[in-house]
């Protein structure tokens, strides 16, 4: 593995880089406790000249944004691959469900019952709550109806490698902490050809349902992604509630993440975006906070796709109308 080159893009003031290539680029910053914080873009590639041109521009892409972010990205056929900040762990919001069908797929062993088709599909391709909230209860230890303990969803996790993946042990799936690097290696599962977690039918099912998430959903990390691709998506987005009992630095911002994995025709890459303190402006709408998450997403989605598939004509989300239909306290 000695052919793939290694480039960092650190943020102003980090010091002295290691690494073949190393760009003093500004990334990420964004107020969190009232702190401005900065990360670091590394990426790696077969292709030198692509590792660096990535990391560069990824870097510019997060400079531009005042929300903390973070990312995954691979592509197989490239052998590349960019993280910035992709273990910090975030609330995961609705990409929790993407987690709740695999550990249904691995305990099941890819094979469905009709009413857990049902469940399933619409907790995917809608981002119905209610679907989830059953499809959790089911892979949980219910000894204690209060506080679902979901044991099954955490075989999965072992099983998956998923090891910065802590699912919420009061029964609220949408404040499971996730990581961008977990979720890229569950695109990685199902995208890939190795059966020791999810067999070919399994992982078929899973792109399936991604595949049709209705059209106002398909906004975030398929920004840009190539029209002859084809493309799987799932987002999550949630604003956290004013009440004390949530830390000062967190209410009322908005949590927005997307994850997509690109196939067929030659396409094999993935991309997990997580965000949060996306603010809403003191006495604007509230949907202004859930749009800048958005925006922050497709910024970065856009910078990738453009500099991996160069000329490739670009999906553009037709985006969402309103986040009124997810209700804060589960996505």
């Amino acid at each position: 593995m000695r052919w793939v080159s290694t480039v960092t893009a650190a943020a102003i003031g980090a010091g002295v880089v290691a690494g073949p290539v190393a760009a003093a680029t500004p990334s990420a910053a964004a107020p969190q406790r009232g702190e401005a914080v900065t990360s670091t873009v590394h990426c790696t590639s077969k292709d030198r000249e692509l590792a660096k041109k990535l990391s560069d521009d990824i870097a510019g892409a997060l400079a531009s944004r005042k929300s903390m972010a973070s990312l995954s990205f691979y592509d197989r056929p490239t052998k590349t691959r960019c993280t910035s900040d992709a273990a910090k762990k975030y609330d995961s919001a609705s990409v929790a469900k993407t987690i709740i069908l695999a550990a249904l797929l691995y305990e099941k062993g890819g094979t469905l019952t009709e009413a857990e088709d049902a469940l399933a599909r619409k907790m995917i391709t809608e981002s119905d709550n209610a679907s989830a909230t059953t499809l959790w209860k089911q892979l949980s230890d219910l000894t204690d109806p209060a506080k679902p303990n979901p044991v099954k969803i955490q075989e999965f996790l072992d099983k998956a490698g998923m090891d910065h993946t802590v699912l919420d042990q009061e029964g609220s799936w949408g404040l499971t902490q996730v990581t961008a690097d977990d979720q890229a290696k569950l695109l990685r599962l199902f995208s890939g050809d190795d059966d020791a977690v999810l067999g070919s039918k399994a992982r078929a099912y899973a792109l399936g349902l991604m595949n049709h998430v209705q059209s106002t959903q398909r906004w975030g990390a398929t920004a840009g992604a190539p029209l002859d691709s084809v493309i799987q998506v799932k987002n999550g987005w949630m604003q956290r509630s004013q009440n004390a009992d949530v830390e000062s630095f967190d209410r009322g911002d908005w949590k927005v993440n997307s994850m997509a994995v690109l196939t067929e025709n030659g396409y094999d890459s993935g991309l997990a975006i997580l965000t949060e303190n996306n603010r809403v402006p003191e006495g604007h709408p509230a949907k202004e906070g859930w749009d800048y998450g958005i925006k922050t997403i497709e910024t970065v989605s856009r910078t990738i796709y453009r500099d991996i598939y160069p000329g490739a004509e670009g999906y553009d989300p037709s985006g969402p109308s309103s986040p009124a239909t997810e209700p804060s306290t589960a996505k």
